[in-house]
């Protein structure tokens, strides 16, 4: 008998403390600072975000139905992760004139960090990226990159690839014409 009222007493006490800390968690949410909250969006369910509220397989059409509800900038919660949507060419093209320092970092997905312990033009950010970046368009360049005489090579390397396309029965359904001047017009860019 005791052990039933003691056990009766643990799982009252565990009731009342989580049932305590989600009145704390709502009231929280529901009164805490305007400034952590950021753009309006529609109310998260814990651990679940707004993803019973998105429709995934076409994210691009529920994200364009929020914005007509909440505005050209609001918040969606997929998962615990706070995301900050841009609706609409204006407001984009505003954010990345006006705020190209905020915006212009991306997450990195942790495996890749790992896989590339922060080096890289894909995956890297900051000071980095410009460095990197800085490097793989001098080597490129210096390589031959945008010069007509790279155009010339590539050409030619395309028409030993459509003879062994055709040596293996394989169809090449387009000729060189137009990719000769898709070919010029990177060259020169």
């Amino acid at each position: 008998m005791f052990e039933d009222c003691l056990q009766f007493s643990t799982t009252a006490s565990l009731l009342g403390i989580i049932i305590t800390l989600l009145v704390f968690h709502h009231l929280y949410s529901v009164f805490g600072s305007q400034e952590k909250r950021g753009p309006p969006g529609p109310r998260p369910l814990p651990l679940l975000g707004n993803l019973l509220q998105v429709d995934l397989k076409r994210l691009d059409k529920s994200l364009f139905n929020l914005s007509e509800k909440y505005g050209s900038v609001f918040t969606v919660h997929f998962g615990p992760k706070k995301v900050v949507v841009l609706a609409g060419y204006r407001t984009v093209k505003q954010a990345l004139l006006n705020h190209a320092v905020e915006l212009g970092n991306r997450e990195v997905t942790p495996i890749f960090y790992d896989f590339t312990k922060g080096n890289g033009i894909l995956f890297t950010n900051g000071d980095t990226w410009k460095e990197m970046r800085r490097f793989a368009l001098a080597t490129l360049k210096d390589f031959g990159m945008g010069k007509k005489i790279s155009e010339d090579k590539i050409i030619e390397e395309c028409h030993y690839l459509i003879k062994e396309f055709e040596a293996h029965g394989a169809f090449v359904g387009f000729t060189l014409a137009p990719l000769s001047q898709q070919l010029c017009a990177v060259s020169r860019q």
